[in-house]
């Protein structure tokens, strides 16, 4: 019985130091984050931000066209106006002007202590494939959605 006890704290602790603690949420890492958003938590399946349902006029510097998806938890704090919790995440696919071709994957995750000078998002952006083009504290994303520090780093907002 000490074995078994011993070998469960030994799983926890491994868990805890991954960042998984039971909650089922990725780390914030490139790799891990694009995994989890495409094959373990397709966000295709989410509902899109709401009051930008389907494709979108984009700006400068994502895409000439934009789609936005959510998870569950980002969904229910726009509907409800309140701050996104951890957990939630955005994820904004970047679209050519053609409509079809698609440029790049950008999302924003919540995360807990990872970023406090950032609002705690993680930030990336991926090539159509997955590849990845940058992740983590990325400066540019931080200094552009500072502007809304005040407003949860979002320039995204439901219309009232």
């Amino acid at each position: 019985m000490p074995f078994v006890s011993f070998a469960f704290f030994i799983f926890l602790s491994g868990c805890m130091m991954h960042g998984m603690a039971g909650d089922g949420m990725p780390e914030p890492k490139g790799p891990e984050f694009w995994k989890y958003i495409v094959e373990e938590n397709p966000y295709r399946t989410w509902n899109f931000f709401p009051g930008k349902e389907g494709l979108y006029r984009g700006t400068s510097p994502h895409g000439a066209f934009l789609k936005v998806y959510v998870n569950d938890l980002a969904y229910r704090a726009a509907l409800e106006g309140k701050p996104m919790p951890y957990g939630a995440i955005i994820v904004k696919e970047n679209y050519a002007e053609d409509k079809k071709t698609l440029m790049a994957v950008t999302p924003m995750y919540r995360v807990k202590g990872f970023n406090p000078d950032g609002g705690d998002w993680f930030w990336a952006k991926y090539g159509p494939n997955g590849e990845i083009m940058a992740a983590g504290r990325m400066e540019g994303c931080i200094k552009c959605h500072g502007v809304h520090r005040n407003a949860d780093w979002r320039f995204l907002h439901v219309a009232k």
